[in-house]
């Protein structure tokens, strides 16, 4: 290791990276920024991170390295200085209930151990050990819900929801559709049953059977002949809805069709443990008058004031074991109390220990990884970390702005990604990464202390992080939007440096300021719901005014996502039909956002799961309902922007049509890499082929054959203008625009990425490679492109989440021009630039969890900047300029 104190890095070519030098300090806490797609990722984690992986590994035994997942060497000459690194990124969690908030920080073996050594134990009841108190282990399981506090049963209702119907139309619609559920019918049929006879007129013994039985009868079916085909007979199995709806839920892959059968399931808590998870004999332990399911349903904050109470009093008489008791209780209460402070701290204090990870934003589980580093002790160590402020309302950024000092105070380096601007303020260096985004990024285009930031001229930072100061910031945006900059670049803690700096030109929807006067608001029609209950939400009474911009803001834990990505998404895709088939090439969905159902987790465990709304009204003006969210568009290398957009339709419709491939005979499919006819046979047309190293990892290296094409050579024979398919997936956006200017249906799709800022991408770039921000631009693209019939309901959870400044004004002017169409727009934010923007602002609060769920203030963003009793009304008001 160096010993001036700089990590220094030569020639990094990792994914864009061209080439680059760059020294960066210890000890500090360094930000690292540029667009959307710059390569500042590639630089911080592909490469620094990457690099002291890579030397970690080689000191582990080569056995051991291929048990571990391991990122690959970076692409660098070389790094010098670098100390061991901790990355804490923007993942999700795996999608399972037994994931909570205790467990990812180990909260819970504590919780348990408290219990074990020193709970209240009935009356000659033997002391048990901590794993009699996990629903995760087969010592503390209820015996009857296997640990997960609830139980899945169909009832007849819930799998026949229209009595009126006959089997033949559809009554069990439990069923599967398609030849599926046909054959269903037939083999119903063939055993004897009056397929066309109403439902509810079948005798009962007959729906009980069809219904529930765990037989399996094999029949021989004489399937109905139909036009055109012959259709011989077969041997059918009958398999009741009931088995079908469990096996399915219980074994299937796809979140989908686990979701199609979930509708069809009553979920209910478990009648053994009354949802509570454990063995009657871990409930029947206390601490402090409660049991330890009751412990990790409180509040943090909660949890941290009983245990502050159970400290130095202790329950019995004064005999010898009750002191151990409480000696023991007290140490492990303190232990507790002060890590459950840093979770307070970091503005986490509304969750509970038994909050199932799924259904917690990536925002608030990168934190929550910070915290238990924040407790680790560590010294001398890189931490890595993917935008922290990700999800954080302004007045939490100031508390995690206070964590990070301290973890540099305690000798350790922070290497941020970071896009928020009040952090990147805060920062002991910045490091730079552009001019743009992929092919025309790559570059590092400063390295310093951040004043030195305002002198890059060739910097987009630059722009939003000194919107006073630097000359010509005030007038033309670096998008070539014009309008004057209006936030403040103040330094410190107060509430103007956590404001980002965001040109007034970012704000398309508010109308031309330059000539003074506003969008007329129609708020004539709305969206109301009454009595909305879930989560913290309790009577809740909303009005959304439609044919606008609505931006729904508050702290951490308010029910912002609640109210707007449930709630409302539920009731409007009940309205319009809305499917979650549809989510998956769309994004039109009810489903998403921060819906456990969406991401296939388990019920929660305690009486989370109501839902209801009371009335509605004003759905009559709502036609459509499309969810534009972060999600990868595709889990495989194979899906990529192309053919999520259906352009690449047009491309294969372009070859297929010309002449050398009419004279073969070749269909728009031969030239699709997932087709056996077109694509190349060694990789399947995946491009490359994995490597397997025995001890070492596997790694993946471009096909021998079509050397990354994805095609066969005969394919690769025909080419339009000289260019074959290959080449036009390997072209960016920009480029293919250039290049296809004339093929209308392919033009369409490739001016609408252009539109929300796309233009580096290649078009077969795999979405594996896709940030969540890029993703989700790739669906408003995908949407923008589409003919729009009637009042379209827009609704975006966090929509800047991972956005430079810069890409977040193009993504609004998108979103506004949605508006000025006649559509309506609504958005979960908490960046006090696009809030003041909004038409109409609904403010959640005052605090998160149980102290939130109300509406603190609504109206026009103006409206709301001069609340008193909202924690967002400064930070809108420093935004507005006040």
């Amino acid at each position: 290791m160096s010993d001036d104190g700089y990590v220094r890095v030569r020639d990094a070519r990792e994914h864009n990276l061209r080439g680059v030098d760059v020294d960066i300090p210890r000890d500090a806490l360094v930000a690292f920024t540029g667009v959307s797609g710059s390569g500042k990722s590639s630089l911080a984690f592909g490469t620094l991170y990457a690099e002291a992986q890579r030397r970690y590994f080689e000191s582990v035994a080569p056995y051991a390295r291929r048990l571990i997942h391991q990122v690959g060497a970076p692409r660098v000459q070389e790094v010098t200085g670098l100390p061991p690194a901790v990355a804490l990124e923007q993942r999700r969690s795996t999608p399972t209930g037994r994931s909570s908030v205790g467990t990812v920080t180990t909260l819970s073996n504590s919780l348990r151990m408290l219990f074990s050594r020193a709970g209240q134990y009935p009356d000659g009841a033997e002391r048990l050990d901590s794993d009699a108190f996990s629903p995760n282990t087969a010592a503390g399981a209820c015996a009857e819900c296997h640990g997960l506090g609830v139980v899945h049963r169909v009832t007849e209702e819930s799998l026949v929801p229209d009595p009126s119907l006959s089997v033949r139309e559809g009554a069990v619609a439990a069923w599967p559709g398609a030849w599926l559920g046909k054959n269903l019918r037939d083999v119903t049929a063939a055993l004897g049953y009056d397929i066309d006879r109403p439902w509810r007129e079948l005798p009962s013994e007959q729906r009980e059977w069809l219904l529930f039985t765990d037989e399996q009868p094999v029949v021989t079916v004489h399937p109905v002949r139909e036009a055109g085909r012959i259709q011989r007979p077969y041997q059918g199995t009958y398999q009741s809805a009931k088995r079908y709806v469990l096996h399915t839920f219980a074994e299937t892959k796809s979140a989908t069709l686990r979701q199609r059968v979930r509708r069809f399931l009553a979920s209910a808590d478990c009648p053994v443990c009354g949802g509570r998870r454990l063995r009657p004999e871990a409930l029947a332990v206390t601490f402090a008058g409660r049991d330890i399911a009751e412990l990790a349903a409180l509040p943090l904050e909660g949890l941290a004031g009983v245990l502050r109470t159970a400290m130095g009093g202790g329950e019995g008489g004064g005999a010898p074991e009750e002191g151990i008791r409480q000696s023991v209780a007290d140490t492990l209460c303190s232990d507790l109390v002060s890590r459950i402070d840093v979770l307070v701290e970091l503005g986490l204090g509304y969750l509970s220990t038994d909050r199932p990870t799924p259904t917690l934003s990536a925002g608030e589980l990168q934190r929550l990884r910070l915290a238990t580093q924040l407790r680790s002790g560590l010294f001398g160590v890189v931490y890595v970390l993917d935008e922290p402020s990700a999800g954080l309302h302004p007045a939490d950024t100031e508390a995690l702005l206070r964590v990070l000092d301290r973890l540099r105070e305690a000798g350790n380096s922070l290497f941020v990604v970071e896009h928020e601007m009040a952090v990147v303020r805060r920062a002991d260096w910045v490091v730079d990464v552009g001019p743009r985004a992929g092919e025309h990024g790559g570059e590092v285009l400063y390295s310093g202390p951040v004043p030195g930031l305002a002198g890059s001229e060739r910097s987009v930072t630059r722009t939003y992080l000194f919107p006073a100061e630097v000359p010509g910031a005030a007038g033309t945006g670096p998008l070539g939007a014009s309008g004057p900059g209006v936030l403040p670049a103040a330094e410190g803690d107060g509430v103007g440096s956590l404001v980002s700096g965001v040109p007034e030109s970012a704000r398309p929807g508010r109308g031309t300021r330059s000539q003074g006067q506003l969008r007329p608001r129609r708020t004539e029609r709305t969206l109301s719901l009454s009595g909305v209950t879930r989560h913290n939400l309790r009577g809740l009474d909303v009005a959304f005014p439609l044919g606008v911009f609505t931006a729904v803001t508050g702290v951490s834990g308010s029910g912002k996502s609640t109210l707007v990505t449930q709630v409302l998404a539920d009731v409007v895709a009940a309205h319009t039909g809305t499917g979650a088939a549809a989510a998956e090439k769309t994004g039109e969905a009810a489903g998403g956002g921060t819906d456990e159902a969406e991401r296939g987790a388990e019920e929660p465990p305690s009486g989370d799961r109501g839902a209801g709304v009371a009335a509605v009204e004003g759905l009559e003006a709502v036609d459509r309902l499309v969810r534009v969210d972060q999600k990868p568009i595709g889990r495989t290398p194979r899906s990529n922007l192309a053919t999520y957009t259906g352009l690449f339709d047009a491309v294969r419709k372009v070859f297929a049509a010309t002449d050398e491939a009419k004279a073969r005979g070749y269909g728009a499919g031969r030239f699709s890499f997932n087709v056996a006819e077109g694509r190349c046979p060694t990789c399947q047309g995946e491009g490359y082929i994995a490597v397997e190293l025995l001890f070492l990892p596997g790694t993946y290296a471009p096909c021998t054959d079509c050397h990354g094409a994805r095609y066969n050579p005969r394919t690769l024979e025909i080419t339009y203008r000289g260019v074959t398919v290959a080449e036009v997936l390997g072209m960016t956006v920009d480029a293919a625009a250039e290049f296809l200017a004339d093929v209308p249906a392919a033009r369409r799709g490739l001016d609408a990425l252009q539109r929300v800022g796309l233009g580096y991408l290649r078009l077969g770039q795999p979405a594996t490679e896709l940030s969540g921000g890029e993703a989700q631009r790739i669906k408003l693209a995908a949407e923008l492109q589409r003919v729009r019939r009637g009042h379209t309901l827009y609704l975006l959870d966090e929509p800047t989440t991972g956005l430079h400044p810069a890409d977040t004004e193009v993504l609004l002017g998108q979103l506004h021009g949605l508006v000025r169409a006649g559509h309506t727009v609504i958005v979960v934010e908490h960046d006090p630039a696009v809030i003041s923007g909004a038409d109409w602002v609904i403010d959640l609060g005052p605090g998160g969890g149980d102290r939130g769920g109300r509406i603190v203030a609504a109206g026009t963003p103006e409206d709301v900047a001069g609340s008193r009793t909202s924690l967002t009304a400064p930070y809108l008001a420093a935004a507005l300029g006040r």
